[in-house]
């Protein structure tokens, strides 16, 4: 499982790793049934506290995302309903535009300019079909 946490943004690392896991879910890197990490292993790989991968974790299973199942592990729950994927795929798609919105301002990019930069980026990949 690949996980990049960016400790300079505003946004919580438990709440990265829940949004990067959902992502990762919804973009099917992570298939249904698919044993992810131990906490203890998570919280090793990524530096950080085990409370805060213990978090993301309990967060996730309470969303129905995952199931934890004491001493056996913690598992991408079955395929969920075409309507629960399309909103897992709108939420990730939610999430990389609040960041990107986030980042770009951090950089002092105003409105127009982010306007313009996005639309040459978009009409670029409508016209070659695939992303840059």
């Amino acid at each position: 499982m690949d996980i990049k946490l960016d400790f300079r943004l505003r946004t919580p690392i438990y709440v990265q790793i829940m949004e990067q896991i959902r992502r990762q879910i919804a973009s099917q890197v992570l298939k249904p049934g698919e044993q992810l990490p131990t906490v203890r292993q998570l919280a090793a790989d990524l530096r950080v506290n085990f409370n805060t991968v213990a978090r993301s974790y309990r967060l996730l299973d309470e969303a129905g995302i995952i199931s934890t199942q004491h001493g056996r592990g913690t598992y991408i729950l079955e395929e969920s309903s075409p309507e629960d994927s399309a909103h897992l795929r709108r939420q990730a798609l939610e999430e990389l535009t609040r960041r990107f919105m986030e980042e770009a301002a951090q950089l002092n990019f105003n409105p127009e300019e982010i306007d313009e930069q996005f639309e040459q980026y978009l009409e670029a990949w409508k016209s070659r079909g695939a992303p840059l």
